[in-house]
């Protein structure tokens, strides 16, 4: 990392860690859900992205890490930071396992795979034989988590929303980092050769099946990570919260912010969370209309998402 580009991360930190303090609860509770998208789209990229497999099944891996640290939190009395690393290891097995049978399946077939997984995750949920975990279609209520006693009884100034803001801070940079290292690494290199071509890939003795099931599991850890992270800051899960729209979402996320990149995942983030309330506020009436056409915009004069804009643009800045 450049001198440069040190000093650039540092003011985000900087500005990032002062922005709690200067808006509104309800703005740092939506930037909260902003770091918690951030964290489902690195991981679903890590799938589309770098590895060139289509999902439209992520809200189903969203749902379970979510209802993992609900249960967890609300049956067995779990602590709510210790529920996160639960969810990514049920998430990331469950991943592994349904990325194995479809190994068979390419393109449009493996989207209309994980579409059904989408589709059907919400009904399982309401199964009237998981009630007693899941709570049926009332779902589940789950207390919001208050700032440790160390920071209070140091006078600090912070409540409830901060902390969850900020504890959100600090589990999206360890994701972001870890995400960062993988992907340009071995692991890494190998997805991508895959994704390019994968009988080239094979025939320079990578093990494309073994490959393809871990960008699956990790993709689903990091989304597992995500939901349970949002559950905990939403406080509530319901399985109506987590039916296929949620996954057509995460999908244009990554669209929109970059495929392929990892500070698009942020930028998919803000588009998810600030456009719609954006088109609300323009036509009460339509609103999906003028998200709709807002995406369209994007498309259309960003083809490689945010993230290579700007990449281009810094790109052009520079040159002589």
């Amino acid at each position: 990392m450049t001198k440069k580009n040190f000093l650039i991360l540092m003011i985000l930190m900087v500005v990032a860690c002062a922005l709690p303090f200067v808006v509104s609860n309800y703005r740092t509770f939506q930037l909260t859900l902003v770091l918690v998208y951030a964290i489902a789209l690195l991981g679903l990229n890590v799938l589309t992205g770098y590895n060139g497999q289509i999902s439209l099944g992520h809200g189903a891996f969203y749902a379970i890490g979510a209802y993992t640290a609900a249960i967890l939190m609300d049956k067995l009395g779990v602590p709510y930071w210790a529920t996160l690393p639960v969810a990514g290891a049920v998430c990331l097995t469950a991943g592994f396992v349904f990325g194995l049978p479809a190994l068979r399946l390419e393109g449009l077939y493996l989207a209309l795979a994980t579409f059904a997984l989408g589709v059907s995750m919400p009904q399982l949920l309401k199964y009237h034989r998981l009630e007693a975990w899941t709570g049926g279609v009332q779902g589940i209520v789950i207390e919001k988590p208050q700032p440790p006693a160390v920071l209070t009884n140091a006078g600090l100034p912070i409540n409830a929303d901060q902390w969850l803001y900020f504890f959100a801070l600090a589990v999206t940079i360890l994701m972001f980092a870890l995400g960062w290292n993988l992907v340009r690494g071995r692991v890494g290199r190998a997805l991508i050769a895959i994704r390019d071509h994968h009988i080239a890939a094979e025939a320079m003795g990578i093990d494309n099946a073994l490959y393809k099931s871990l960008a699956f599991g990790v993709s689903a850890m990091y989304t597992g990570i995500a939901g349970a992270l949002g559950a905990i800051a939403v406080q509530y899960v319901a399985p109506d919260s987590f039916n296929i729209f949620l996954s057509i979402v995460f999908l244009v996320g990554i669209v929109v912010g970059g495929l392929a990149s990892i500070s698009g995942a942020l930028y998919g983030a803000l588009f998810i969370q600030f456009v719609p309330n954006i088109a609300d506020d323009i036509s009460k009436a339509a609103p999906w209309a003028i998200f709709g056409v807002i995406m369209i915009a994007f498309v259309y004069l960003m083809p490689t998402g945010v993230a290579g804009a700007i990449r281009l643009l810094l790109a052009r800045r520079s040159s002589p």
